[in-house]
């Protein structure tokens, strides 16, 4: 049987970095808000993790499956474009990506109108995550981060209360973040964490209690205003003292947002609590064993597109 003429010019293989380029402009286009710098910190935390689909050499479909450490592995960027939608391009990269991380634990932060797609092919729901948008304040807020600015560290060496304060989170040692993370990841990401936390563009904030890191925080510019993820604290209170830190440091009028795990009330309650309304939904679900991660402390995903 002769193979159908759009079969024989149709391509997969790993994406280079200028086509990763492209395809977060595609997400943009898609309405996703990236971030500003995400290119770089994306491709570094896997390289072979991006696979593009080429029709007639013309990119047409996209997908990311990152892996991390030796059992998980996280899949988003899953797009075709509009004009290619339909005619079988999305599902053969959807496969060759899950072929990537076959014999791994795999998540997805997915549309909520896909999840019975989802379903079909082998994902559980874990939890809804929302996105709340909030606005920059207009009193008390700092000049903000600018899209190219460095990090304001004089601001943040304050002390909270009692033995609790805030940090610069390069003051911290990297060994005893990716600790913390670990621990709330559900994968070593030392190299995709190096990146996100020293990027220039990027203000990381951590939370001391006596000597041991509680929490931390980053905020990174968007396309449309900044993000803040993760949010990652002990208890709702050190949560909320790395949140307000952080807003203090986006531009007055501007939006930012926080995508927060529904099943987290202590973390949604923080973000109407500032006024901060839903704008968006995504599914989390998983393929093969169900992380146990304590959701409980878990106030802001990192990214939707890695986990």
């Amino acid at each position: 049987m002769n193979t159908p003429k759009k079969e024989q010019n149709y391509q997969i293989r790993t994406m280079t970095r200028d086509e990763l380029v492209l395809v977060v402009d595609w997400a943009a286009k898609e309405g996703w808000n990236p971030g500003l710098y995400d290119v770089e910190c994306f491709y570094a935390a896997d390289p072979q993790g991006f696979l593009i689909g080429l029709l007639d050499g013309e990119p047409i479909a996209s997908i990311s499956v990152v892996k991390y450490g030796m059992a998980f592995g996280f899949l988003g960027f899953y797009m075709v474009r509009p004009a290619f939608r339909g005619q079988g391009y999305g599902m053969r990269i959807w496969q060759a990506g899950l072929q990537y991380l076959q014999g791994r634990t795999i998540g997805l932060d997915g549309v909520v109108e896909q999840q019975n797609n989802y379903l079909k092919s082998g994902f559980q729901l874990a939890h809804r995550n929302i996105r709340y948008e909030g606005m920059g304040a207009d009193k008390g807020a700092s000049k903000g981060t600018g899209k190219g600015a460095q990090r304001k560290e004089s601001l943040l060496r304050e002390t909270l209360r009692n033995d609790v304060r805030l940090v610069p989170l390069s003051s911290v040692s990297f060994e005893t973040i990716v600790d913390y993370d670990r621990s709330l990841f559900c994968g070593e990401r030392s190299t995709f964490l190096h990146c996100w936390l020293s990027s220039a563009h990027h203000i990381a904030i951590g939370l001391m209690h006596g000597q041991t890191l509680a929490g931390y925080g980053v905020l990174r510019p968007c396309q449309q205003g900044y993000k803040i993820g993760p949010l990652f604290a002990d208890s709702p209170q050190f949560a909320e003292d790395l949140f307000l830190a952080l807003r203090s440091q986006v531009e007055p009028g501007s939006p930012f947002y926080l995508d927060v795990p529904g099943v987290n009330l202590a973390a949604v309650t923080l973000a109407e609590k500032y006024q901060m309304a839903s704008v968006f939904e995504t599914a989390r679900m998983y393929a093969g064993t169900m992380p146990d991660l304590p959701l409980a402390q878990i106030f802001g995903i990192t990214t939707f597109e890695l986990g």
